[in-house]
């Protein structure tokens, strides 16, 4: 068997379209909401296959036989398990604003909860796993997010406009304070050291952002998102991390990349994502889930930073890669009109997201639907008129 046809998980977080993964697979909704569908063998939700033994998860098949399933080079590497992990993202409100630590401090920060005796299911765990977790989205319709610091003096004009006086003390911070000093002093103060400031403001700023998200304000569609993401967290001090931001909007097949330190949110859209193999995730603010302000301030770069738009090269026929410094994982998007073969010496994961394609005498592929390839696998080859997103291990460079 070349490839196996991947039975696969849908989370339901509360900010997921209720409609998008839906349409994209030609099923009737269920009317709740459908955030993520995970592709890959990470322990929290495993994809599953059947290779005649019955179902079976992806993450036991590549431990019974790693060099099989994953190949000499990514075996000896990354150990017996799948590096990345695949998701469809689908968010019809605002996630968490959120950074990821480097490889470094995961591993140190793992070993610490694990000798204090925290267990890994407690709300309050920060490091669930070793490892870190760069990220790449790519937008499969209009899609909105947050990321990357902006420059403080331009985040103390546009907060100017907004006439609060509650904010005057963290505007002055912003125009005059080095940069990273600033962003450090403002985002610890809105979620802990002057937090009772922090929700002062969270309460006054939905009707000043409501007001210039519906005028002429050239900044409209800045404030239209963070007014959205301010009426999906209610009162959340989170909201002034989330003001902190760069706003990106990305069209069809354009991708961002996300690494360690670099604070983020995704706020409406559907999209392709590739990530290391990792759970661990500092929250800024915009959710529930426990924050630990001591812990993020010693994660996030707090220097300025633009998105990190990443540009699609030719790599084969009808192929095009998003390339990122990720050892981890690499993305493509193909275009199959002709039949066509593709090859690599570690596993991959084929997804379709429009058309149909037949995988060698194998499993074909609906929109939403994806199969895994072994490294033993060899080459196969892809007939029919569809669009693939293609997950592997990218070569050391």
């Amino acid at each position: 068997m070349t490839a196996d046809l991947l039975t696969t998980t849908i989370r339901p977080y509360a900010w997921g379209s209720t409609t998008a993964l839906a349409e994209l697979t030609g099923r009737r909704p269920t009317g709740a909401p459908e955030a993520e569908l995970w592709m890959g063998a990470h322990p929290g939700a495993p994809a599953r296959i059947d290779r005649g033994r019955g179902s079976e998860a992806l993450d036991a098949v590549i431990a019974r036989d790693p060099r099989h399933e994953l190949g000499d080079r990514v075996a000896e590497r990354f150990g017996a398990r799948l590096p990345f992990l695949l998701k469809l993202l689908a968010a019809d409100h605002a996630l968490s604003v959120q950074v990821h630590p480097t490889a470094a401090r995961a591993k140190a920060g793992y070993a610490a909860e694990e000798a204090a005796g925290i267990p890994l299911d407690a709300p309050h765990r920060i490091y669930r796993d070793r490892h870190h977790k760069p990220e790449l989205i790519c937008a499969l319709g209009d899609f909105e997010a947050l990321c990357g610091f902006r420059d403080p003096r331009a985040t103390a004009a546009l907060w100017q406009r907004l006439a609060l006086p509650v904010l005057d003390p963290w505007i002055e911070q912003l125009r005059t304070a080095p940069a990273d000093q600033a962003l450090r002093t403002v985002l610890t103060a809105a979620l802990a050291d002057d937090r009772a400031r922090g929700e002062r403001a969270a309460a006054e700023l939905p009707a000043a952002l409501a007001a210039l998200a519906s005028g002429d304000d050239a900044d409209a569609a800045t404030w239209a998102a963070y007014r959205d993401a301010a009426r999906d967290y209610p009162g959340d001090p989170g909201i002034l991390a989330a003001m902190l931001l760069n706003h990106v909007r990305l069209g069809p097949g354009q991708a961002l990349y996300l690494d360690a330190g670099v604070p983020h949110a995704y706020l409406r859209g559907l999209g392709v994502e590739i990530m290391a193999g990792s759970d661990n995730v500092l929250r800024c603010g915009l959710t529930p889930k426990h924050v630990d302000t001591a812990a993020l301030a010693a994660v996030v770069d707090f220097r300025p930073t633009a998105p990190q738009h990443v540009p699609a090269v030719p790599t084969g026929p009808g192929e095009l890669e998003f390339l990122t410094p990720a050892e981890e994982f690499s993305l493509s998007r193909i275009e199959i009109g002709e039949p066509l073969e593709i090859a690599d010496d570690g596993p991959q994961i084929l997804l379709c997201v429009r058309g149909t394609a037949r995988i060698d005498d194998g499993p074909t592929l609906v929109p939403g639907r994806s199969a895994y390839l072994p490294a033993a696998g060899g080459p196969v080859r892809l007939d029919g008129d569809a669009t693939l997103f293609r997950a592997k291990v990218p070569q050391p460079r």
